[in-house]
């Protein structure tokens, strides 16, 4: 990859090797704070099993992490609407049917994509909150008050300093890993997504809305991490319960000990190994 190649470039040449593989497709979904990279180990692990991965960023997303971090600018402003119209746009240009696997409010972006019946499977990772689920945890509160505690931030990219990053994400992990994965994955964000969550409970229109009861679905897995503050497992379980209405199988399934960087850390490959078991069950 060269210096100049672009995020728009890696997702037209996924596609395309996706395509003439054969294999049934992953696309992977990141959250706020982080980029695509945060799913390399990820790609590499389900591609072993014969799988294909595509690992889309949000739109206008920098390839790199230095890249991010140097032009905050072009995060602004995004939507959970656009995001989803993103990974739509490329879901549809497969020739199979994928799997999604998501992770905060990408988690959110693969149960609206499963919802308009584009998943073969799907797996939410701590995801955020949709109109219906009604828990309101102080941590989740003060998880997003970097955006959410100025009403200016609604349409600026806002970083998270490495307290901030600490208490959000890698809190169950010790404080050297804490560091470093805030200097290898920590980008800035959209604040838009965050605001149009808080208030989904109050505006019908919210996009972020997610249609639980379509039969077109597909299996689902919420997973939790039982120490996490952003989504801690109340909202998981919310979720749960609203998704469980689906005629398709719906599971949930807590990782004890584990935090918001769960996908992240140390212990990834456990999450990954969680989740490759529950796809490999329908597809």
């Amino acid at each position: 990859m060269s210096p100049e190649t672009s995020m728009a470039e890696l997702e037209a040449e996924q596609i395309t090797r996706a395509k003439e593989s054969g294999r049934t497709p992953v696309v992977f979904v990141h959250g706020l704070w982080l980029l695509p990279s945060s799913w390399d180990r990820w790609a590499t692990f389900f591609e072993e099993d014969d799988f294909v991965a595509l690992t889309p960023g949000w739109p206008d997303d920098p390839v790199t992490v230095e890249e991010a971090n140097a032009h905050p600018e072009v995060f602004a402003g995004k939507s959970i609407g656009d995001v989803a119209a993103h990974y739509e746009s490329i879901i549809t240009q497969l020739d199979h049917t994928p799997v999604i696997i998501g992770h905060s409010f990408g988690g959110l972006i693969a149960q609206i994509l499963a919802g308009r019946g584009l998943s073969a499977a799907a797996v939410a990772i701590d995801p955020a909150p949709f109109r219906g689920v009604l828990p309101l945890p102080i941590s989740a509160l003060r998880a997003a008050r970097p955006a959410l505690g100025n009403p200016t931030n609604r349409h600026k990219a806002i970083p998270l300093t490495y307290d901030q990053f600490r208490y959000a994400f890698a809190n169950a992990v010790d404080e050297e890993e804490a560091k470093a994965l805030y200097e290898e994955f920590a980008v800035p964000a959209p604040a838009e997504p965050l605001f149009q969550a808080a208030a989904s409970n109050l505006n019908p229109w919210t996009e972020a809305k997610v249609d639980t009861e379509t039969p077109d679905r597909g299996p689902l897995l919420i997973v939790s991490g039982e120490r996490d503050h952003t989504v801690p497992p109340v909202l998981a379980n919310a979720a749960y319960e609203r998704q469980s209405r689906n005629k398709a199988v719906t599971e949930i399934v807590e990782m004890p000990g584990r935090g918001h960087a769960l996908t992240i850390d140390h212990g990834w490959r456990e999450v990954a190994e969680t989740a490759r078991a529950f796809v490999r069950r329908f597809v």
